[in-house]
């Protein structure tokens, strides 16, 4: 289903959730530009693809909420990866840790954009982003593993029936600088990776696993691509 008509100078991203439960799509626009009104959605287990366009340039994220619902009195809320708007829509707001996220940067002209998977705020499901068209690497970056089968119980988040529904990062979890990478830990020479950032970074090779894994991270392409988002690739 095609949300938004295509127009001059944007990227077409494109959702598939094959997960098998029901997810709820969050996005945040980080540019200064109005967030984006077309994603109040939920996609049900292997759904048909739903898709929006975004106007160039145009920098943000997108998630998958799990285990939504609305209460009595109207207030909509998530157990992973929540964005606290109340509403389906998050309307500004950011993902609750933990969160799986992509990131992209659409520049203008076909020129280079840059995407990648990020883990620095935890883990809640598998995710990936793939390319269709451009010009340059424009690899597919994923996190296909389901890190909350070995994560550690100090990072483990669990529902109702104790069943590990996400896992937090080190960041997150303890808030210390040698694990944020804040205060005398700035820089990537004082933050090296931990062994908590390691096992996000074994289980999802290709992902950000904590603040300076940029390296081998960060993904471009040029010439104007589309994206196909995927949740439990």
């Amino acid at each position: 289903m095609i949300l938004k008509g295509p127009s001059a100078q944007s990227a077409r991203i494109t959702f598939n959730n094959n997960c098998t439960y029901t997810i709820w799509l969050g996005t945040l626009t980080t540019n200064q530009k109005p967030q984006l009104s077309t994603t109040r959605f939920e996609l049900a287990p292997k759904a048909t693809s739903r898709s929006l366009d975004v106007q160039a340039p145009w920098n943000g994220r997108f998630w998958a909420r799990t285990g939504c619902s609305m209460d009595a009195s109207g207030k909509f809320s998530c157990s992973t990866a929540n964005c606290d708007s109340g509403q389906v829509a998050c309307n500004g707001n950011g993902a609750m840790p933990p969160a799986s996220l992509v990131e992209i940067t659409i520049a203008e002209n076909g020129g280079q954009d840059f995407y990648d998977v990020s883990l620095v705020n935890g883990f809640n499901l598998p995710i990936s982003v793939s390319i269709e068209g451009g010009s340059g690497d424009c690899k597919t970056s994923s996190c296909p593993a389901n890190v909350n089968a070995v994560c550690p119980v100090e990072l483990q988040v669990k529902d109702g029936n104790g069943s590990v529904i996400a896992c937090k990062s080190a960041c997150i979890a303890f808030n210390q600088p040698q694990y944020c990478c804040t205060r005398n830990f700035n820089t990537p020479v004082s933050c090296p990776p931990t062994n908590y950032s390691r096992i996000f970074k074994d289980q999802c090779p290709q992902a950000y696993s904590y603040a300076y894994n940029d390296a081998n991270s960060t993904f471009t392409c040029s010439g104007a691509p589309n994206y196909v988002i995927t949740f439990c690739p």
